[in-house]
């Protein structure tokens, strides 16, 4: 006989290690029993680096390097905190000689509050697209986020809470801004939910089946539209709310039908999310389908709520497009490009990049309950990200891979409040609010305290309020605030310990010195050989204005392309 003891270790959900153990007793005149030790299953950092490798022929000779650490920490200090590091920070991690320092600085990162905020940003543009304000603070939104994210609040879970916002509770009012905002436009709520939920941009099914898209079909639309169509806007004691009747269906009818003389008439679908199960809906008697009946001031409230059902429906297990979307928003958050790209065009005839590592991110994120924190740790230990987007002089005389091979980092312009805050520690304002705030300092405080010259970088370089973001154009109005704006030229003089009072505490010609902390702090690297003897020179002949001229050095660096890029 003999006893079998059985250790399972699990390490996060989709990078299982399993370890067998067996201690064996046996008689005399048994014959000793082989340990079995099956292999470990392969980490989910691992799969999406081989998945990669394994779409583009020679791999290997193509794909970047490695990036550089100040090149890592540039980058992942942009995408987890939304700001480029200070010169202390770089030089502090460029001499760790840890060989995991760049596993630990993640874990670092994502367990600070800066990481919930730049995550909230994220979630905002991709849920609001920055539209103004309409019956909902934009603080309290943002504030809601950013709970949420500080929280690790899970993605299913933050869906549903708003979806099924609808302003009345004012515990819940701040995520009913999702509604609200769009001033409980059904069509375009509707179409927006397709898009930022589930990936699918329904709207060209809204008059007939989608003419390029042949399984998005009409039905789909309006399956999304019943769960709406009965509720609008309700003006409830001087605060708008989304109320919502017990009568009234979706009818559609296909243009094309109309115009082919085709037609069957008008028709009508329950509530559904693409072709799922059709949603129970019960039967009332006649006047029995109120709690409240509806009257003049008076907001209704029915025995039966569809819009209740909505968020379920789209969160369901069964729905694969609402995992599918949200492991492809957050591979390119951090990649640079989706592997569907555009992100609202998941279907058959425009398949992902790398279709079989989509599935398993996708269950992957699923089977983490949607726990955005952790799904983003594995993504960035992969040498996908972590690839410079520079490859070697060798490699350059041939032909650079296409972004959708993700051989090469991509390179990816600054949002307009990385910009800002960049802005800030490149010159060393940010450090003069931090220092001022003594012992007590945090990242809610200096948030209160420059948050809204963040606002005023939303304004100008975000785009086009309501509308998907676009490719990168900087234009005449940003250059010219840029170059002439006094809100920016008054970070330039000395003060404090800001970065032009830091080269003035140097000594006059320690040039080595100086072309390092102007390089770190403002790109994140340290200075060539080159560099440093264009400074020297620069300088030569400003021993009486040397204030003058570090002041136009800093200007150079922090509004050159190199600065504004993510990179």
């Amino acid at each position: 006989m003999f006893r079998c003891r059985l250790n399972l270790r699990v390490w996060g959900v989709a990078s299982l290690l399993v370890t067998l153990s067996f201690s064996v007793a046996v008689r005399a005149d048994d014959a000793p029993v082989a340990a079995v030790v099956p292999a470990p299953v392969e980490p989910l950092a691992a799969q999406i680096d081989r998945l990669i490798a394994a779409k583009l022929p020679d791999y290997d000779k193509v794909a970047a390097p490695v990036s550089t650490d100040l090149e890592f920490f540039r980058r992942i200090s942009l995408d987890l905190t939304g700001s480029i590091p200070t010169a202390k920070q770089s030089r502090e991690f460029l001499a760790d000689p840890a060989p995991d320092k760049r596993a630990k600085l993640i874990d670092q990162m994502l367990a600070s509050p800066e990481f919930a905020r730049q995550l909230a940003r994220v979630l905002d543009v991709m849920l609001m697209q920055r539209r103004p304000q309409q019956n909902v603070p934009i603080a309290d939104w943002k504030a809601f986020l950013y709970q949420a994210c500080l929280e690790n609040r899970p993605w299913d879970q933050l869906v549903a809470e708003i979806l099924s916002a609808d302003g009345i509770d004012p515990e819940t009012r701040a995520a009913s801004r999702f509604y609200l905002d769009r001033g409980g436009e059904v069509n375009l709520i509707t179409a927006d939910i397709g898009r930022i939920f589930m990936g699918v941009n329904l709207e060209c099914a809204q008059c007939h089946n989608h003419p390029h898209v042949e399984e998005w079909k009409q039905s789909h639309y309006y399956g999304i539209s019943a769960y709406l169509v009965r509720s609008s806007l309700f003006n409830d004691k001087g605060k708008q709310v989304f109320q919502e009747l017990a009568v009234g269906e979706v009818k559609f009818e296909s243009v094309f039908d109309i115009r082919d003389k085709i037609s069957k008439g008008p028709q009508s679908t329950l509530p559904r999310v693409f072709d799922g199960m059709l949603d129970f809906e019960p039967k009332f008697d006649f006047g029995q389908e109120y709690a409240r009946a509806p009257a003049k001031d008076v907001r209704p409230i029915p025995n039966f709520s569809r819009r209740a059902q909505l968020a379920d429906a789209v969160i369901a297990p069964t729905n694969k497009q609402f995992r599918r979307n949200i492991a492809n928003r957050l591979w390119a958050t951090v990649m640079g490009r989706g592997l569907v790209h555009p992100l609202e065009s998941d279907h058959s005839e425009n398949l992902a990049s790398h279709p079989e590592l989509l599935d398993i991110l996708a269950d992957n994120i699923a089977a983490r309950k949607y726990d955005m924190r952790a799904f983003l740790k594995d993504l960035l230990l992969t040498k996908t990200y972590q690839r410079s987007s520079l490859r070697t002089p060798e490699q350059q005389a041939t032909p650079a891979p296409a972004d959708a091979t993700f051989a090469v980092a991509i390179m990816r312009p600054m949002s307009a409040e990385q910009l800002a805050w960049s802005l800030m520690e490149a010159t060393g304002i940010a450090e003069i609010y931090r220092v001022n705030q003594g012992k007590d300092r945090s990242e809610a405080k200096m948030y209160a305290q420059l948050g809204g010259v963040e606002q005023t970088y939303v304004n100008l370089f975000g785009g086009e309020p309501g509308k998907p973001a676009k490719d990168f154009e900087a234009t005449v109005e940003q250059t010219l605030y840029l170059s002439n704006n006094e809100a920016v030229l008054k970070w330039l003089p000395p003060a404090g310990k800001n970065l032009c009072q830091r080269l003035l505490d140097l000594p006059p010609t320690d040039f080595q010195a100086m072309a390092e902390d102007l390089y770190l702090s403002c790109l994140t690297r340290l200075p060539t050989p080159e560099e440093v003897q264009e400074l020297t020179v620069y300088m030569a002949d400003r021993a009486e204005t040397r204030s003058v001229a570090y002041q136009e050095l800093i200007w150079a660096l922090v509004t050159s392309a190199e600065f504004r890029f993510n990179h």
